[in-house]
């Protein structure tokens, strides 16, 4: 059984990953209305894998007998002053939420919590890589900011990246 202090933190980061979801869904449909198809399916795809997010944390609670429980999700911004603002924003959204994950690791490792804590490991790798791939575009974006037609060079590359499902491991699938 899970005690309420991890649950109710694990609630909260659930929550946390559904807006980070909100918040990629809203990133694409300005990139929609820039006409920048590219950009606005790579959020999509990072939408996707914000919902596998949830789903992990959902299933762990479930699993070890706890309850899940759903709270409002924040309004996220809706404009952005260019693609590259927009980029920079994700990056440090991103860096936010690795500094969640580690606060959940070190509340795991207080409540002596081993399986949230093993657990959570599983996220820790995948915020190293969801920095890395948003910080990736970042750097290109700031690369052309004096070439604005390398804009269109960027978002032809984005628009290649696809949804690839997470492998499932027992107890942590989504």
């Amino acid at each position: 059984m899970i005690k309420a202090k991890v649950q109710d933190a694990l609630n909260r980061q659930l929550n946390r990953e559904l807006y980070s979801a909100y918040l990629y869904m809203s990133m694409s449909a300005y990139f929609e209305s820039l006409s920048l198809k590219g950009f606005a399916s790579w959020m999509r795809v990072q939408v996707q894998e914000e919902i596998v997010h949830v789903m992990k944390f959902f299933r762990h609670l479930v699993d070890r007998g706890g309850r899940v429980i759903l709270s409002p999700v924040e309004a996220p911004p809706s404009e952005w002053s260019s693609p590259l603002n927009a980029f920079e924003s994700a990056y440090a959204h991103e860096q936010k939420v690795t500094g969640m994950i580690n606060d959940l690791l070190g509340l795991a490792g207080r409540e002596q919590d081993n399986a949230t804590y093993n657990f959570l490991q599983w996220f820790v790798s995948e915020q190293v890589e969801e920095e890395a791939s948003v910080d990736d575009v970042v750097k290109k974006l700031a690369l052309m900011a004096d070439a604005p037609g390398g804009l269109f060079i960027v978002d032809r590359e984005l628009s290649q990246r696809v949804f690839a499902p997470p492998p499932t491991t027992q107890g942590a699938g989504a």
